[in-house]
Order: C-alpha cells, then sequence, then structure tokens
C-alpha cells in the first residue's frame, strides 16, 4: 500500500510528458519521440477513449533511459491525447523519486515503466506494469526462443499494435471501475 500523503507528494511533483522527456539526454528524446511517430490508435480504439466521462491520471514511474518505457510510455501518451479532457499523464522519475518505486517493485525489483491509474479523488483504480502481456508474450519468443534479437533491433508493428491494444485495455478498466463505482456515480448522479 502506497501511504497516501507519498501518492500525493509524487503526483503533486510529476512531470507532464513533455517536460519529463525534456529532462532526458537528447539520444532519449529523439528515440522517445521516434518510437511516439510509429504508434497511431486505431479509429476505434480513439473512439472508445474519447467517450469517456470519469477523470482518470496515470502517474508512470519511469525512466527516459529505459528500453521498456521508450516502448510504452509513448503509447500512454497517445491514450491521454484521445481524451485530454478527462485523460492526464504524469511521469515521475523511478530514481528520483525512489521512496515511491520502493512501493512498487515486482517479483522483487524495481521495474519501469510502472503505470498507476488514479480517479479523480486519487483513488487507487489499477496498477500495471512493467510490460504488458502482450510484450512479455514478444519478448519469451524472442529470448526464449531458437533466436535472440540483437539490441536496438526495431519493434515489429504487430508488436507494437498488440502492446498498444493492452495499454487501451487496461485504461478502459481502471476507467470501468471508476464509472461503476457508487461513490462516483452518486457524486455526479448518473
Amino acid at each position: 500500500m502506497i501511504p497516501t500523503d507519498l501518492l500525493n507528494q509524487s503526483l503533486d511533483t510529476a512531470h507532464t510528458y513533455a517536460d519529463y522527456l525534456a529532462a532526458g539526454t537528447e539520444a532519449h528524446q529523439t528515440a522517445w519521440n521516434d518510437f511516439h511517430a510509429q504508434v497511431q490508435l486505431t479509429e476505434q480504439q480513439h473512439t472508445l477513449i474519447a467517450s469517456f466521462t470519469r477523470d482518470l491520471t496515470l502517474l508512470v514511474s519511469s525512466g527516459t533511459w529505459c528500453g521498456d518505457c521508450v516502448q510504452q510510455v509513448p503509447m500512454l501518451d497517445h491514450i491521454a491525447r484521445a481524451n485530454p479532457d478527462r485523460i492526464t499523464l504524469k511521469c515521475v522519475d523511478r530514481d528520483e523519486h525512489a521512496d515511491l518505486a520502493n512501493h512498487l517493485s515486482i517479483c522483487g525489483g524495481l521495474r519501469v515503466p510502472i503505470v498507476l491509474i488514479l480517479n479523480e479523488d486519487r483513488d487507487l483504480l489499477a496498477l500495471a506494469g512493467d510490460r504488458t502481456l502482450a510484450r512479455y508474450r514478444a519478448l519469451a519468443a524472442k529470448q526464449l526462443g531458437p533466436s535472440c534479437p540483437l539490441p536496438g533491433a526495431p519493434v515489429p508493428p504487430d508488436e507494437i499494435a498488440a502492446t498498444l491494444q493492452d495499454w487501451v485495455d487496461e485504461v478502459e478498466r481502471a476507467h470501468l471501475i471508476a464509472r461503476l463505482s457508487t461513490k462516483l456515480r452518486k457524486r455526479h448522479s448518473d
């Protein structure tokens, strides 16, 4: 469980996607921007996300140096941009926010990216990371199979699409949790 004061402090000091990326090296910024350009929501994904009626905050513990982050956090930016009135993407550097990262370990390690999806009251709706199922399947096929890709090898378009769909599904799941919340339905009279 993340202490409320720690979560609030992390949210209050978190950066927008653009500001977070601007703090990275030029090489990291180029890699992130290049990958961002490869990501595109389908019309169906965009329509779904644009229909969300509850406010969500996606707080990402990340590192601009991280290969998994460069291949996933830009996807979250696309999702947030599809409904900027309802979805806010905020990023913190894992190493600068070690106090938060220590509460988010997976399999005993400080992994990134870790995404906390919160409602309008900053209640936790979902915690996801460090990789989606599609990403793990692709890595398993590469690393557990007969061959291993070279570092920096391009990500195949079908892997990008599958990982993006995993993130869309995760954000939709969190939205539905918020949408069906008794507390929020009463507050919004819906």
